[in-house]
């Protein structure tokens, strides 16, 4: 299971030089093997080699298991992401063909056993070849986004953040209040002064946003190549919710075409075509002619929710003790910076 930077490449393997103290415990790893291998046993599954612990951040940990079903993978989550194991069985319930289906949970520590899910787009499809496969991916995660309309009250019980549009001038407020603290220098501070006077646009692009015929949905908030399974010619399932929001749907496609359009070429012909093809799944909400107006304002808006996850993974890295990486403490106010670009995809 990788797991990608907000807004970025592959995490770095290193991370922070200290992560977790309480997963990197032997007291705590013992407790989980122990606790993994009697759900394994419940299920008439057995293990059949060592547990190894391939990732260990400030916000999660993850173990990986051989067994007599295949590898499978514990994650344990931090108060701040513990809800994507509640999230995980109601996706199971409504769209079991786009996730991993649970082996089993642990709602109440943030614990989840998942069976291994293959390769990603990231992994498996080269650069020629990723328009094609993300453009697949867009359209099976749009048909995901509607099948859960019905279904925002229920993600948003299981403690999923709200970044509807009716909250995102308050999320706004709230993410200029939280790089605020963080501000070093006189060039940080006139950014940061700079972003704080685009609140009446964002008021703006958070009333059109409301207005809006297409309703909330999920908002996986870091869909990147890694964390799409699958060749994206087949069978696509999406994984790594411990990010994932409740916004306008077109929110989510702020990493995604990124990803397409990595030149920043907005004219380019795949971006349009992966564009496209995802608000062909939506046709028939809303007027088509609104639908990519609407996506661009999402987009724009989708950034400020981005600064949130990143300043929650900062607390994590705090509140473990951990050293945080002068990149990773800069990306907040680069994320809420990127508000100031011409394009809606571009920035931090």
């Amino acid at each position: 299971m990788r797991r990608q930077v907000p807004g970025g490449g592959p995490l770095p393997r290193e991370g922070p030089a200290a992560a977790g103290a309480a997963w990197s415990s032997p007291q705590w790893r013992d407790a989980a093997v122990s606790w993994l291998d009697a759900r394994l046993a419940a299920c008439g599954i057995e293990r059949t080699g060592e547990v190894e612990q391939p990732h260990l951040r400030p916000w999660a940990t993850v173990l990986r298991a051989p067994t007599t079903a295949g590898v499978v993978w514990l994650k344990a989550a931090g108060p701040g992401t513990a809800f994507e194991v509640a999230l995980y069985a109601l996706l199971a319930k409504v769209v079991p063909e786009r996730v991993l289906t649970p082996i089993a949970t642990a709602p109440a520590r943030g614990w989840i056993v998942l069976p291994d899910g293959g390769s990603t787009l990231g992994e498996r499809v080269g650069d020629a070849g990723m328009h094609a496969a993300l453009t697949t991916a867009l359209v099976a995660y749009g048909q995901l986004q509607r099948d859960l309309f019905g279904h925002v009250d229920e993600i948003l019980a299981r403690g999923v953040a709200d970044m509807r549009p009716a909250m995102m001038l308050q999320r706004f407020d709230e993410a200029l209040d939280a790089t605020a603290t963080r501000l070093g220098d006189p060039e940080d501070r006139a950014t940061h002064a700079r972003v704080a006077a685009l609140r009446p646009t964002v008021a703006s692009w958070c009333e059109r946003l409301e207005a809006s015929l297409v309703p909330p949905s999920l908002d996986h908030n870091d869909l990147h190549p890694w964390n799409i399974l699958g060749d994206g010619a087949g069978a696509v399932r999406f994984y790594d919710w411990g990010d994932s929001v409740v916004a306008h749907p077109f929110a989510a496609m702020l990493v995604p075409l990124r990803f397409v359009a990595r030149d920043g070429d907005l004219d380019d012909p795949g971006l349009r075509r992966a564009r496209d093809a995802y608000l062909q799944v939506f046709t028939g909400i809303a007027p088509e002619e609104d639908l990519v107006e609407t996506l661009e304002i999402a987009c724009r808006v989708a950034k400020v929710a981005r600064v949130l996850t990143w300043e929650r993974a900062l607390q994590a890295a705090h509140h473990a003790g951990d050293e945080i990486a002068q990149t990773w403490a800069a990306a907040p106010l680069e994320t809420l910076a990127s508000l100031l670009d011409a394009s809606h995809l571009g920035g931090g």
